[in-house]
């Protein structure tokens, strides 16, 4: 007895009472609204159980103090109008450090005005080597004596020697000194320095490589001529060229500081500029914004995103300030962003579960109430002649 008492209690405390099937009404409105809401219910679960399966990556921000590394930025940058012997590329930043015509970790590729790839170097493409050396400083060649050809004052030693036209325009980049006809240079008239030129006239140029700089603001350019410094000015020799223009139309391939994450959008890749006037600077001002991105597997990825404003500025032939080119500023933002992924527990996802099952549930119960009641009321309305 005392048993019965206890499930008797037990029995009381049912918050569940059944109804006797005699009692059940079943309308096609209800079937409706039951197959609809389960539906939902199916969907919102596979949705549920899709989300809890793969990996969410949830981001704080910090404060920024690894200061002393590097800075990788990749690219890949086309120029359709402007062949690859005039284009140099240089790095500099607010420490000092200047990176003047790179050529280390940098390919070139011509290529013809339908962009197929006609040839690849690593060097520059004007870079050749004379078929036919020249006599020593203007003299003759003793017995088994190595050539060494003159650099037209702008020797940093006696015993220093420029055998190509690239080394006489090197060395005298050196000096802070630029070349206004390269045809009173031997070397470069015997390369045929400017027929080359010419001789690629209307082809462009794809570069693509990477720059390790430091990890403090700067810039790098892509610009025409060879780069050098004069009196703290940063310039470059255009008059061995001989052109009245230069079309620095380009198509931005991919622009990335730092190796590639998940979820990473790199802004630039895909842009397109097109040059409509005979002289312009393209000037792109970046924000860099460190990335820590920590996988499922805690495998750490050290990477950068950005932010860009672009902006077009008129070139003048004469003014250093106003250089065409394409120009690329960046500046570190001081907040870096940790990026971790993670899965969700298994209580927030029987959580979400049962507040699917329970509200879909519960809100079609009131549905199908709402309608069941109206259309009663409706019905009722009609036997009465009140209705219309």
């Amino acid at each position: 007895m005392e048993g019965e008492g206890v499930l008797g209690k037990l029995r009381r405390l049912d918050v569940y009472p059944k109804i006797n099937e005699d009692f059940y009404r079943r309308t096609l409105s209800g079937g409706i609204i039951t197959l609809a809401s389960s539906l939902l219910m199916l969907l919102l679960f596979l949705s549920e159980l899709r989300y809890y399966l793969h990996a969410v990556t949830q981001t704080h921000l910090v404060v920024d103090t690894s200061r002393a590394d590097t800075l990788k930025i990749n690219f890949d940058i086309t120029f359709p109008a402007l062949q690859c012997s005039i284009i140099s590329v240089d790095a500099m930043d607010i420490s000092g450090l200047d990176h003047l015509d790179v050529k280390h970790d940098l390919i070139k590729q011509r290529i013809d005005s339908h962009g197929n790839v006609i040839d690849t170097r690593q060097e520059d493409i004007a870079s050749h080597k004379m078929e036919q050396p020249l006599q020593k400083h203007g003299g003759r060649l003793e017995h088994n004596e190595t050539y060494c050809g003159s650099c037209y004052g702008a020797e940093m030693s006696d015993d220093q020697c420029c055998n190509t036209c690239e080394e006489v325009r090197e060395a005298y980049r050196q000096k802070g000194w630029g070349i206004t006809n390269p045809d009173l240079i031997d070397q470069c008239k015997r390369e045929g320095f400017l027929e080359k030129i010419k001789e690629e006239e209307g082809e462009g140029c794809n570069i693509y490589g990477f720059l390790e700089v430091n990890k403090v603001a700067g810039n790098f350019h892509f610009a025409p001529g060879k780069s050098f410094q004069q009196a703290n000015v940063h310039v470059h020799d255009l008059l061995p060229f001989g052109k009245d223009s230069f079309n620095m139309s380009h198509q931005i391939n991919r622009l990335a500081f730092g190796d590639y994450f998940p979820g990473v959008v790199n802004p630039l890749d895909g842009a397109k500029w097109t040059q409509l006037l005979p002289f312009g600077m393209y000037q792109y001002f970046i924000k860099v914004v460190p990335t820590v991105y920590t996988d499922i597997n805690n495998h750490t990825i050290q990477s950068n995103q950005f932010s860009v404003t672009e902006h077009f500025r008129v070139a003048e032939v004469g003014q250093v300030q106003s250089l065409p080119g394409v120009f690329f500023f960046y500046d570190l933002s001081p907040i870096k962003v940790m990026s971790q992924e993670s899965y969700e527990s298994f209580l927030h996802f029987l959580t979400n579960v049962c507040a699917i099952v329970g509200g879909i549930f519960t809100v079609s119960g009131i549905l199908d109430s709402f309608v069941y009641h109206g259309q009663r009321a409706i019905k009722k309305k009609m036997e009465i002649g009140k209705f219309s």
